[in-house]
Formats: structure tokens, C-alpha cells, sequence
């Protein structure tokens, strides 16, 4: 019989309310709120909780408080990537984020979701479907990425874009629902 953690990390529906995911989730949120406490000069100890919190961390990642996020082991990010101010991370799935990323303000990045049927909402169960943002991606301010999405190499994400399908390598997209409104060399 699978754990509502294996059923949570297969992208099939679970019970959040598990003992166990709870006291991850208060695991992370322990680590978050030490973390957006350091100092700003303090770049040992956001070093060492972030190795602590995040599933895996590439060398001159940099994430500026107040972060959130619910698991954080879901979360994989690669080689210099800089992450601003605000930003939401719903790891209910694994979240993969290339080398050379950028993250503005306020970027949310959700795996989670509901059910659509209201009836079956009410029961409670949740589910998830992981996000991949490839190499050299700038994602604006504020935008959203959308469970289940998977973003390009080199693509670049506009500020306030609602990401609700793939983004292919190399373009722009803006908007909401985002669409391409560039192809880039």
C-alpha cells in the first residue's frame, strides 16, 4: 500500500492532512522562517539552510527573503541561479530548475492543484504534476507557472505571464494565459 507521500510525489490524489507530510511541511516551514531571518551578510548560514531545505542546490545559488515554499526536497535547482524577493515555490511534485536561471519578484511556481469537480474538492484529496525550467531561463516578476509545465531552455517568461502550457526553447511569452510573442536567436 503506497504512503500519501508516494502517492503525493506520483502526481495521484492524496490526503495532505498525512502525519507525516504535515510534519514536513512544518519541517520547511521551520527552515523558511529561519531563513528569511539571516542577515543579509550572512551568506554561510543561507548557504547551509538552503542545503538543508532544498533537494538539491547547484554552486552561486542565490535567494533573496522572503521565500516560501512547501517541502523544499521537491526542489532542484541548478547552477547560478538567483531567485528575487517573494517568491513561491508549491513542491507538492519535483520542481527542476536549470543552470543559469533567473527568478524576478513575486514568481510562484505551483505543482500543486484540486480537484475541478467541487464534490470531489470537498473530500479533501489533493494531487500534483512536477514543473521543469530548463537552462538559461529569466522568468519576470509575478508571473506564474502552472502545474505540470515545462519551460525551454533560453525562454524568457514576461512579467505577470500566467504560464498554463509548455513554453518551447528560445521565445518570449507574455500574457495570460501567456503566449509566445517572440522567437529568439
Amino acid at each position: 500500500m503506497p504512503t500519501e507521500k508516494t502517492k503525493m510525489l506520483d502526481g495521484e490524489p492524496y490526503d495532505a492532512s498525512d502525519p507525516e507530510l504535515v510534519a514536513e511541511r512544518e519541517h520547511a516551514r521551520t527552515l523558511t522562517r529561519q531563513y528569511n531571518a539571516t542577515d543579509e551578510t550572512d551568506h554561510e548560514r543561507r548557504n547551509e539552510l538552503l542545503d538543508e531545505l532544498l533537494g538539491s542546490v547547484g554552486e552561486d545559488c542565490h535567494v533573496e527573503p522572503p521565500f516560501r515554499c512547501d517541502y523544499g526536497d521537491n526542489i532542484h535547482v541548478g547552477e547560478n541561479f538567483y531567485a528575487n524577493v517573494d517568491c513561491v515555490v508549491l513542491d507538492v511534485c519535483r520542481v527542476e530548475i536549470g543552470h543559469n536561471c533567473l527568478l524576478g519578484p513575486g514568481v510562484h511556481v505551483y505543482t500543486a492543484t484540486h480537484p475541478i469537480d467541487a464534490a470531489e474538492r470537498a473530500e479533501g484529496l489533493e494531487s500534483g504534476e512536477p514543473v521543469t525550467i530548463g537552462d538559461d531561463v529569466w522568468i519576470g516578476g509575478r508571473a506564474v507557472i502552472d502545474p505540470g509545465v515545462t519551460v525551454g531552455d533560453g525562454a524568457v517568461v514576461g512579467s505577470g505571464a500566467v504560464v498554463t502550457e509548455d513554453v518551447p526553447a528560445g521565445v518570449v511569452v507574455k500574457g495570460n494565459p501567456a503566449e509566445i510573442v517572440t522567437e529568439l536567436d
